[in-house]
């Protein structure tokens, strides 16, 4: 595999995400390496940017695909655009492994 858009952190994990509005579904869509080599989470919603709507809906789907309270999924960088940094409280490995079979590396 190559390189994963995510990292242990203090409070669990750091995700990078890239984050499509708009998007006919909810879903998670794999991993994506950027033009300057940098790894991303595709992740799409169905609602539009609109008044924090699509933020709150990339929470409450990250929240259930790895089963946990929304209040530990948490937008940290990128509020505005598409390319977001997400922490996510817990424990690190577990979480990891979750992400990994979600994205189908396992």
């Amino acid at each position: 595999m190559g390189a994963r858009p995510w990292s242990a952190s203090a409070r669990g994990l750091s995700l990078a995400v890239r984050l499509t509005p708009k998007g006919g579904r909810d879903s998670i869509d794999g991993v994506e390496a950027l033009a300057d080599g940098r790894a991303v989470l595709k992740i799409r919603v169905r609602v539009a940017p609109s008044e924090g709507e699509a933020n709150e809906a990339l929470v409450r789907l990250l929240a259930r695909a790895l089963d946990l309270p929304t209040r530990a999924v948490t937008i940290t960088a990128g509020h505005t655009a598409r390319l977001k940094r997400i922490a996510i409280d817990g424990d690190a490995s577990r979480l990891s492994a979750k992400l990994e079979k979600l994205v189908g590396n396992d």
